[in-house]
């Protein structure tokens, strides 16, 4: 399922994140037709989406459910903060996704930037990281997320977590969707969809 969840400037946050977690819910009170009563839920995303993916293992935990069998999460931006990371300080120009876009698609998602503190916004600012389904998180070398990503994964591990980390050196942000250009990215989609059949069982 690809939420087409309501977008910024018109919606801004929290739309997306409401919108998702309601598809959410559907997706869990439909598994019957959609693929049996034993069917397991994964969120993925990519990006922005990955941020949204991992909000989404972050209330469904505190919500009781629905249960997540995986979050897997490409590049995730994890805090909108934009802080002192380095990789934005290193990668923030030339290299595709540049400071200056983040800035543009942070000015345009939020209503002020302190929302940026909220762990619904920045997930890796969380009060607390335990009970979340096994991750995949998957970064780039010269992407301006690459240690976000990082930060998150090794959030997640010390909070007692599953968690894989597989950083694609050379690679720059949307490198996986140039799978059918660059090995590299062909390889990360493999990594997803091995680890998805491995979360659902296929």
């Amino acid at each position: 399922m690809s939420p087409d969840y309501r977008l910024g400037p018109e919606h801004r946050f929290p739309a997306a994140i409401d919108d998702s977690y309601a598809v959410l819910q559907w997706v869990a009170d439909n598994k019957d037709r959609l693929g049996g009563p034993d069917a397991k839920i994964a969120v993925c995303g990519d990006s922005a989406g990955s941020n949204i993916a991992a909000v989404m293992a972050l209330m469904a935990r505190d919500n009781d459910g629905p249960a997540i069998a995986s979050q897997l999460l490409v590049y995730p931006a994890t805090d909108l903060r934009m802080a002192d990371h380095q990789s934005l300080i290193d990668n923030g120009e030339g290299y595709l996704l540049t400071k200056a876009s983040m800035d543009w698609f942070k000015a345009n998602y939020l209503n002020n930037d302190d929302e940026a503190n909220d762990w619904c916004v920045s997930p890796l600012l969380a009060a607390d990281h335990t009970g979340l389904p096994p991750a995949l998180i998957i970064t780039a070398e010269f992407d301006p997320l690459r240690d976000e990503g990082t930060a998150y994964a090794e959030t997640l591990r010390a909070a007692g977590n599953d968690v894989t980390h597989t950083n694609y050196d050379g690679m720059v942000h949307v490198f996986f969707q140039l799978g059918p250009l660059v090995p590299a990215g062909a390889s990360a989609v493999s990594e997803v969809a091995a680890a998805a059949r491995a979360a659902l069982g296929g």
